[in-house]
């Protein structure tokens, strides 16, 4: 198989993604959040923060920032169209992060 063929089939793969039932109901959840410009921006404040924490390599005292922060925007969760964004891309997500492990699995190559 060439080069060209193999770019030409994972363009089918994205399409088949950008079609399957996850993204369609997280481009809905985000097109939906977008409507209100200033909740987005809350939204993607909370995800940058929330990377930042999970990224943190100062574990010493991450549970009590982990608490914090979930006290922080407990109220803020409760808003449906921000869980429904938040659960749409988090099932996303993790169904990207299952492709890309297949393929890491798949494809025999060192690092």
């Amino acid at each position: 198989m060439s080069d060209k063929e193999i770019i030409e089939a994972a363009r089918d793969f994205a399409d088949k993604i950008m079609t399957s039932d996850t993204y369609r109901e997280y481009y809905y959840q985000r097109e939906k959040i977008k409507k209100q410009p200033e909740l987005y921006e809350k939204v993607n404040e909370f995800r940058q923060r929330n990377f930042d924490l999970q990224n943190d390599t100062d574990s010493e005292d991450m549970l009590d920032r982990v608490e914090a922060f979930e006290q922080e925007y407990e109220k803020f969760r409760e808003n449906p169209l921000v869980d429904d964004f938040l659960r749409a891309e988090l099932a996303f997500c993790r169904m990207m992060q299952e492709v890309y492990v297949l393929l890491a699995d798949e494809v025999d190559f060192e690092v």
